[in-house]
């Protein structure tokens, strides 16, 4: 599970509800001071996360001249979403993340880049197959190919079996048995721990199931993105245990793209090293045509 390091919008940006032609999504909108944006990126998280996982790169991207837009995709956190599986297929997904990448166009700034963590990865990457049009380029953040490695395909079993059976609370709560014995040293303070506990009960139980089976089956697609002639950016921690890093570089090599390992991350460099993370994603994105 996702965890960031602050809860503190900074002065450059504002939450709101984003109006799109496919509903409204809960969205933190950072803007660079003093002037235009050079361009705008679109932030979708991943699997049991939400749009707080960026908030430590919304200032280091604003600075950078980006306007950065954070989503809570459908049934996510603080956007709401139906109680029945067929709301959350990917395609459903992608299309949402189409319409926001409209409503964001719709100010004018500058080119769209598109950037998708973990599960968020699988999802933009079926948006830009739908329709690369609107995007300058695609970046996928700790997500590969296809389907997530064996020994988390079984914790996502796991998982959807539960919320199958039992409340988000009680789910919750044997999720907090299973913890290994250092984690009652963590040292994540309450207001952080609060939030991801609300997170999870704010999350539609159908999103986690459609979405963790979606981990679980995704088929290998880099073939179908690298014809699309899409600039793409692979970067990921120095260790991951959903695709493996060399997973990812053999990912890039196969889609031409440019690679990026933050060191001293594992699965969420924009949470564990946002700054590294920053200045790596605008030295991409300041250099795509």
């Amino acid at each position: 599970m996702s965890k960031p390091p602050t809860l503190t919008l900074p002065p450059c940006a504002r939450a709101y509800p984003l109006d799109t032609d496919r509903g409204a999504f809960a969205v933190h909108d950072a803007r660079p001071e003093g002037g235009a944006p050079i361009g705008t990126v679109l932030l979708v998280p991943g699997f049991t996360a939400g749009k707080e996982d960026f908030i430590a790169m919304l200032a280091p991207l604003a600075a950078a001249g980006f306007r950065a837009v954070a989503v809570d995709g459908r049934g996510q956190h603080e956007s709401s979403g139906p109680r029945h599986e067929q709301a959350y297929s990917q395609r459903e997904l992608a299309l949402d993340v189409l319409a926001q990448a409209r409503a964001v166009q719709a100010s004018g700034d500058g080119p769209l880049h598109l950037l998708g963590h973990s599960l968020g990865g699988l999802i933009t990457r079926a948006a830009v197959l739908l329709d690369a049009a609107p995007f300058a380029s695609l970046t996928a953040l700790s997500s590969g190919p296809a389907a997530i490695d064996a020994p988390q395909q079984a914790r996502v079993r796991m998982l959807i079996d539960a919320l199958g059976s039992l409340d988000m609370e009680s789910v919750w709560q044997a999720m907090r048995d299973l913890d290994p014995p250092e984690a009652a040293d963590d040292t994540t303070p309450p207001e952080i721990r609060a939030y991801l506990h609300r997170r999870w009960l704010n999350t539609v139980p159908e999103q986690l199931i459609a979405t963790g089976r979606q981990m679980l089956e995704e088929p290998d697609r880099v073939a179908e993105l690298a014809r699309t002639g899409l600039a793409t950016h692979v970067i990921s921690g120095a260790v991951d245990y959903a695709w493996p890093v060399p997973w990812l570089d053999a990912m890039a090599e196969r889609l031409s793209a440019h690679r990026t390992v933050i060191q001293g991350a594992e699965h969420s460099p924009n949470a564990e090293q946002p700054e590294r993370t920053a200045k790596a994603l605008t030295a991409f994105w300041t250099t795509t045509p």
